[in-house]
């Protein structure tokens, strides 16, 4: 596989690993002020806000939502384009 896809490949398998970080994070009552949290919240941010915009404005999104599905999502993108490299 060429330098540059594997560098790709890598980099979207570490935004996985920060997402997954993110999810963990959420179950435990932890400051946002620690700094492991803060890193963690601002690599998986860019990702996961387009996501949840898209859901607020589909049938899934509103008020009523209760469950955060946006890092799912992320996930099933991020191995459809790891996939893709493959």
């Amino acid at each position: 596989m060429n330098l540059l896809l594997e560098t790709f490949d890598k980099f979207l398998y570490i935004l996985e690993i920060f997402i997954l970080i993110r999810v963990i994070i959420s179950w435990f009552p932890v400051s946002r002020d620690n700094p492991l949290v803060e890193l963690v919240y601002t690599l998986s941010e860019p990702i996961l806000s387009p996501i949840r915009r898209l859901i607020k404005h589909s049938i899934f999104g509103g008020k009523g939502q209760i469950f955060d599905i946006s890092p799912l999502i992320a996930f099933l993108v991020l191995q459809y384009l790891q996939n893709l490299i493959v």
